[in-house]
């Protein structure tokens, strides 16, 4: 069974050997000796993001067949095409001109690519342009983000700490959209439990010679306790859930540097009674390698997507507390019909089924129908 990168398991064992001794494992005695950890927000940041060697910024593309997971733009074009009829509706009715799209955690820039393509058929009518600007990451994710954008007008592709110094230039020069496609799902969450009617949080403790190993450790932020209250949420004894506090700080970061623009964000998501339902006991934390599912963040460390559900409740109220005002909130599903894909399916006399017209009617389809991911998917849309 595989560990992970070496350089990786040691520097956050470095990390936890620094730490004060605070936590403790499950069911042990009030006098049981204490162990040096890191949240477990603090081990999953260093997982995906750690500069050398996080999941996120190193390796082979992630994205698509050769990777470990797929995006809703893998497909067809059907997101793209409704993303572009929202985006077009915008820049038409409310802005009246040109806009910049800036796709934050893009990948391989594939969306993009495909909004730009929509974006060409409906720009015939009314001459309104759409200027692509990609955020990304991962370096190998970069060059393939500029191969599928090089066709397009003098597309940016930045880093996310590039990003953030830049975004309020490029606001004043036209206004902005930022779209965030399955972006907060890989935010680092704080992982809490409810132990004996009390709140703790979930800790990694461990070396690098033993293995990394959860513990029970006081709350690190006051933060957490703070959000689930917020949110009306009160845990069973034992259930365990997860506080995404990075989404609220985003979005907080975005409001100070734009002084008015949009923001989409689809993911995977809840609300609050039903990210704590009696049935995620276990919460909804999940690790991808190679398009299989586990629930082992401990192993393959470095090397494995580690992701959790979006909580939509506090991610609106962290939103307008942070100055954006709700203009939308529907499912995947939802917003697809509304922004034309029922539209896009034709009538056809083909006999191949993989001939163009049956498989993009078969994309269609499959976003709105398969096994309930479309009403999963949440669409969020803030405006200022």
């Amino acid at each position: 069974m595989k560990v992970g990168k070496k350089t990786l398991i040691h520097r956050i064992a470095d990390q936890i050997s620094r730490q004060p001794a605070v936590g403790w494992q499950r069911g042990s005695g009030a006098s049981a000796a204490r162990l040096r950890c890191i949240s477990f927000k603090q081990y999953m940041s260093m997982c995906l993001y750690d500069e050398k060697d996080g999941y996120y910024r190193s390796g082979l593309t992630r994205i698509g067949k050769q990777g470990d997971f797929y995006t809703s733009s893998a497909v067809g074009m059907v997101l793209a095409h409704c993303l572009t009829s929202s985006l077009f509706q915008y820049a038409e009715r409310h802005i009246r001109g040109d806009i910049q799209l800036v796709e934050w955690g893009a990948g391989t820039g594939r969306l993009s690519g495909q909004i730009q393509e929509a974006w060409k058929a409906r720009a015939l009518e009314i001459p309104i342009a759409c200027h692509a600007v990609v955020v990304e990451d991962h370096p190998g994710h970069r060059e393939e983000a500029k191969l599928a954008l090089a066709h397009y007008e003098s597309p940016m592709v930045l880093s996310s700490e590039e990003a953030l110094n830049v975004i309020s230039g490029l606001w004043q020069v036209r206004p902005t959209v930022v779209l965030a496609n399955e972006l907060l799902d890989a935010f680092p969450v704080h992982r809490v439990t409810m132990e004996k009617g009390k709140l703790v949080e979930l800790g990694v403790a461990g070396s690098a010679k033993t293995g990394f190993f959860e513990v029970y450790m006081p709350l690190s932020d006051e933060q957490i306790a703070a959000s689930l209250q917020s949110d009306g949420i009160g845990l069973a004894e034992g259930q365990q859930t997860e506080v995404n506090l990075e989404a609220g700080q985003w979005l907080c970061q975005l409001s100070e540097r734009m002084s008015s623009g949009r923001v989409i964000i689809i993911d995977y998501g809840h609300e609050a009674k039903e990210y704590t339902a009696k049935h995620r006991m276990k919460g909804t934390l999940l690790c991808y390698s190679e398009h299989l599912a586990a629930d082992e963040p401990y192993l393959r460390v470095g090397e494995q997507d580690i992701t959790a559900h979006v909580p939509f409740t506090s991610v609106r109220k962290a939103a307008e507390e942070a100055g954006w005002k709700v203009t939308y909130y529907e499912t995947q599903k939802q917003f697809l019909v509304d922004n034309g894909a029922l539209e896009l399916l034709q009538n056809h006399t083909e006999t191949d089924p993989f001939g163009e017209t049956a498989r993009k009617n078969r994309a269609i389809r499959q976003l709105l129908l398969s096994d309930g991911m479309s009403e999963a998917f949440k669409v969020l849309i803030l405006d200022k």
